[in-house]
């Protein structure tokens, strides 16, 4: 190397070692990213935590949110309740001498509304079943007091049947003009004897015939987030088994109160059930495969928005859920 470029390599050197070690304190430095940033009331929201050690405290709004480690930062998965009204949502964390705020914007969450006509045995429970739907809510509270751990799955969450929507998360209906119901799941169409598969890694915590949910599995993901598959008409796993993602569960079937075979796919995460079609569009760090989503839904005649709710003569909608409207959530309830 000639004297003259040795000279400015040595001049140059300085000012490289302070640009790169300044690019590295950039990269280090505590921040705070919410996946996504925009939800709806209903929807869980990924909080995660960059350049800090050990495990964070926060909050979203007046929600806690439990931190685990996860690759180099920290994570907590927080479902937002159905009922908060839009606006801004502060999210404070604290890592040691950290601080860190962001905001979440809650938006509007148009839940459709729907008045329906059902069978009495829809809307009022035989006093011969209260007995039964009190063990029914032991075992799902059971289910939710499972201790917690960091997330046990590294991809994506998936769909557990590749089918239809039938019935939103969300969904408001009145019921013989008097008593109003939530839908708190997503519901999938199929005929008795379908596939339905396991969202993600987890381990079965619930394999139990309930009165209103009918066959039911409950498969715990860790992060405080359990995912539920309803009306089954056969189990194909046990308590305590371990499952992979898109591994085998059950058959579909109308088990519980219901009107016609279908899934109903839950997801409930620590005292709250979430959107879990949002769950299913969250992209989580570090996954292999793309977020699931649905296509939307064919509207008849000619795609007028109106035709999809339509009413019949009498009131009620065009097409009767096949949970009959009563939500298919089970008596165990929103366990806020």
């Amino acid at each position: 190397m000639a004297d003259r470029d040795r000279g400015e390599w040595i001049l140059r050197r300085p000012a490289a070692l302070l640009a790169l070690l300044a690019s590295f304190a950039a990269a280090a430095a505590p921040s705070l990213e919410l996946v996504p940033a925009r939800l709806k009331p209903g929807d869980p929201v990924l909080v995660v935590v960059h350049g800090v050690e050990g495990v964070p405290e926060g909050t979203v709004g007046s929600l806690p949110a439990t931190f685990y480690r996860h690759g180099d930062g920290a994570e907590a998965l927080v479902g937002i309740p159905v009922e908060d009204e839009p606006g801004l949502m502060q999210v404070r964390v604290t890592a040691g001498a950290v601080k860190l705020v962001g905001p979440l914007e809650i938006i509007p969450p148009e839940f459709p509304e729907r008045k329906l006509t059902v069978a009495t045995k829809f809307v009022k429970i035989p006093p011969s079943a209260k007995a039964r739907i009190k063990a029914d809510q032991a075992a799902f509270q059971k289910a939710w007091s499972t201790p917690f751990r960091p997330r046990a799955f590294t991809d994506n969450f998936e769909k557990p049947r590749d089918a239809v929507i039938t019935a939103h998360f969300g969904d408001k209906r009145t019921l013989n003009g008097k008593k109003t119901t939530q839908h708190f799941g997503l519901d999938l169409d199929g005929s008795t004897g379908d596939e339905i598969r396991a969202a993600n890694d987890g381990r079965v915590v619930m394999v139990r015939d309930c009165f209103t949910s009918g066959n039911t599995v409950l498969v715990e993901h860790g992060a405080g987030l359990i995912t539920s598959y309803f009306h089954m008409s056969k189990f194909l796993v046990k308590p305590g088994q371990e499952v992979r993602r898109g591994e085998l569960l059950g058959l579909v079937g109308k088990t519980g109160r219901v009107t016609g075979p279908h899934l109903h796919f839950g997801a409930h995460i620590g005292s709250l059930w979430v959107n879990p079609q949002a769950l299913l569009a969250l992209p989580f760090p570090g996954a292999a495969s793309p977020p699931a989503v649905f296509p939307p839904p064919e509207l008849p005649d000619g795609g007028t928005p109106e035709a999809a709710g339509a009413a019949s003569p009498d009131g009620g909608s065009a097409a009767l859920p096949r949970d009959g409207g009563v939500g298919g959530v089970p008596s165990a309830g929103q366990a806020r």
